[in-house]
């Protein structure tokens, strides 16, 4: 088998073990024999685009996260500090979240959950979105970052990098919980808040953005918000699995642009 294979199973069985699974477990998720699974993680056999999808659906990611053969970005909380203490491996892009920035974006979230995160349709996919145009709406108006998330092209639209790291934060320090639901007939995750946000940690104009933002984009579900998203500049001018840039926003066209221009008619 090809080298391509290799990392590909490599990549599954990182993901089964961060899940707390054993291949017998996730062998009886995908109604594989427990050899056919050792075989794909050890590259021995190629994986069914069927396998894979499911193996995405189960992982909560998208196949396209786990087609993108590069080493995912390491990302450290500053008040991580085990993670802090750690060496660094200088061929892991690492990603550091600053207290403030983690903090920002803690009541950003909880501000959309409390607002928006009991619609039917709003699970993860929506959130990645809502949380991209928060942040580049806002950049593109006041030249300056609300949240400054990371976030990265893929075939569904932005992802921001940072989101699952903090995400498990919350869970552990009981902000929010985390309920594995379904939207008709697809797998969804939702987050319910378990408290409101400190509003005074948000400037008027960052709280009047997120506002905007989910005035016009909330009521849309994950297919719709990602389809959106794809004719945005900064998305469709970044390459797969790219760095999408704060900077690109400026060259936005309408209906995206949420800044008057000394130009515009």
């Amino acid at each position: 088998m090809d080298n391509i294979d290799k990392i590909l199973g490599k990549k599954i069985k990182a993901f089964r073990e961060k899940a707390g699974l054993n291949q017998q477990g996730l062998a009886n998720k995908l109604d594989i024999s427990r050899p056919t699974l050792s075989q794909i993680e050890n590259g021995d056999r190629k994986i069914h685009p069927n396998e894979l999808y499911m193996i995405a659906k189960l992982f909560n990611t998208s196949v396209d996260v786990l087609l993108n053969l590069k080493k995912e970005p390491e990302v450290i909380l500053d008040s991580d500090e085990k993670m802090k203490a750690t060496k660094n491996n200088k061929s892991t892009i690492r990603i550091n979240v600053p207290q403030s920035n983690l903090q920002k974006f803690k009541e950003t979230l909880l501000y959309i959950l409390n607002k928006a995160g009991s619609k039917p349709h709003v699970g993860e996919t929506v959130i990645y979105k809502l949380l991209y145009f928060i942040d580049f709406d806002y950049y593109e108006k006041y030249e300056e970052q609300l949240i400054g998330a990371t976030y990265i092209k893929n075939h569904y639209g932005p992802t921001p990098v940072e989101f699952k790291k903090i995400i498990e934060k919350m869970i552990n320090d009981k902000e929010i919980i985390k309920v594995d639901s379904q939207y008709f007939t697809y797998p969804q995750t939702k987050y319910l808040p378990l408290r409101t946000p400190e509003i005074d940690i948000l400037k008027g104009t960052e709280i009047s953005v997120i506002d905007s933002v989910l005035n016009r984009l909330s009521d849309m579900n994950a297919s719709q918000i990602s389809d959106y998203s794809h004719e945005d500049v900064p998305w469709m001018v970044t390459e797969e699995g790219g760095t999408i840039e704060y900077e690109t926003v400026f060259y936005r066209t309408r209906p995206y642009s949420v800044r008057e221009y000394e130009n515009d008619i």
